[in-house]
Order: structure tokens, then C-alpha cells, then sequence
């Protein structure tokens, strides 16, 4: 398989991030893609990508901050539940 161009890969990991499993996980992390991924360097577009990969229950209880996420994820998750916060106080 051809190697994927940075364009193509935040198109794609945009396009996962809204197509979850969990409502609130897609408005979240749709947020969060649309916000940030553009300014993300090579190496946290991997680490979003792993995150990606994670199951939509424990990616809610880490940015909802009812579990602890496990490292290496703890500042991707904290970025993610601020913005998300940060998205919805603007809307109130």
C-alpha cells in the first residue's frame, strides 16, 4: 500500500473521528479533529491515530474524567476534554 500524504491522512482520521460508534464520542472528537488536526505535527497525528483505535466506552470515561487515561494518551485526552468543555461553554 502507497504511503498516505498528510493531507489525505488528517482527511482520513477526520473522517474516523466522526464515524465512532457513540454519539457523543463522533461531536467530541469531530470537534477536537476539526479544531487541531491541521496544526498537528507527525508524531501526534500518530498518537491521535492509536487513540483512534481505542474503544469508544473508555475514550468517553477518560475524556469525561471518569477513568484515568493510560499513557501515552493523558495530554492528547486533556487536550480533547478542553476543547470540548471549551466548545461547550460557547454554545450556552
Amino acid at each position: 500500500m502507497p504511503e498516505e500524504d498528510r493531507d489525505t491522512r488528517i482527511r482520513r482520521l477526520a473522517m474516523r473521528s466522526m464515524r465512532r460508534g457513540i454519539k457523543e464520542m463522533d461531536i467530541i472528537l469531530s470537534r477536537y479533529a476539526a479544531a487541531r488536526l491541521d496544526a498537528l505535527g507527525e508524531a501526534q497525528l500518530d498518537l491521535y491515530d492509536r487513540l483512534l483505535c481505542e474503544n469508544d466506552q473508555d475514550l468517553y470515561q477518560w475524556v469525561t474524567g471518569q477513568v484515568a487515561p493510560p499513557d501515552p494518551f493523558g495530554d492528547l485526552v486533556a487536550e480533547i476534554a478542553l476543547l470540548s468543555d471549551a466548545s461547550r461553554s460557547a454554545v450556552k
